[in-house]
């Protein structure tokens, strides 16, 4: 089948159905990420970006560059990540966090004491953000502790958007107006930088759910919020990150999943904790 190049308008389909599934299975080894025929469009579209990025003017010279070039797998994965959030999503699981999840973890520990909570995927900073200023806004014993936020995403541009801050009026929506001015500079041009004390707060790394010895290399957290991703994992990669996420836990350590997501159906190691505002995972304090 011939190929036309990426910038040459056209209905013909940048990938035939054999090098769709090459390169689909290709990106689920690297990430875990399912991808099909189903969402065509949505591929030809990205593999088109690409190709137009790099210069290569067929998909054989491409795919060839992206298994030899980590920097172009590096830019394949940003351009096929969801980054779809906001500030205060999922409420809920935040009043959780200050009302049931912070006081069990700390009831072991003396003031002072590292707390380590782990925002994974972060996209661009939405949520480690949310769960720094909730936690400034609502839990008195926030001073009291040392509280280590990391937000990780295996998104690199997510990543650096994330460092920087800059936040849009639909992010920033359901934060209540006075925490906006408190926590943001002055609007430019319709957009608000987080304070710098802020953005120090939260470290960024990259990290991939399914690359068990890049997340273990994180270190143990008490608490980790993994929401709205495992949605798109098929069974195997699936269980592959939800191994990887126990690990990283300590024992007793809590696990957030999306509204969506539930772990019962993904594995049997955590136990199921139902508290008022949300329903949450928690690695036995006796780990198996």
């Amino acid at each position: 089948m011939s190929r036309r190049r990426p910038h040459q308008p056209s209905d013909e389909p940048i990938l035939s159905a054999a090098d769709l599934q090459r390169f689909c299975d290709y990106l689920y080894r690297r990430t875990g990420m399912t991808f099909g025929e189903a969402k065509r469009y949505y591929i030809d579209r990205r593999v088109a970006d690409r190709m137009a990025a790099t210069g290569d003017g067929d998909f054989a010279s491409y795919f060839s560059r992206l298994r030899s070039e980590p920097a172009e797998l590096e830019a394949a994965i940003n351009a096929f990540t969801i980054n779809e959030t906001y500030f205060y999503r999922e409420l809920h699981q935040l009043r959780c966090l200050g009302r049931d999840l912070l006081p069990a973890i700390v009831a072991t520990r003396g003031p002072g004491d590292k707390v380590r909570i782990w925002s994974n995927p972060c996209s661009t900073g939405e949520e480690p953000y949310s769960i720094a200023i909730w936690l400034l806004e609502n839990w008195p014993l926030v001073d009291a502790y040392n509280i280590e936020i990391v937000g990780s995403d295996i998104d690199t541009q997510a990543l650096e958007a994330a460092r920087f801050g800059d936040y849009g009026e639909r992010a920033l929506s359901r934060l209540p107006k006075d925490a906006v001015e408190r926590y943001f500079e002055p609007a430019h041009d319709g957009r608000r930088q987080i304070i710098q004390d802020l953005r120090e707060s939260v470290t960024f790394t990259a990290a991939n759910l399914v690359d068990e010895d890049g997340m273990a290399s994180h270190g143990l957290f008490d608490i980790v919020f993994c929401r709205n991703v495992l949605i798109y994992f098929d069974d195997a990669s699936r269980a592959t990150a939800v191994d990887n996420l126990y690990a990283a836990l300590r024992p007793g350590g809590f696990a957030c999943l999306g509204h969506t997501e539930s772990m019962s159906r993904m594995s049997d190691r955590f136990e199921v904790r139902r508290f008022k505002d949300a329903v949450v995972y928690q690695r036995p304090q006796d780990a198996r």
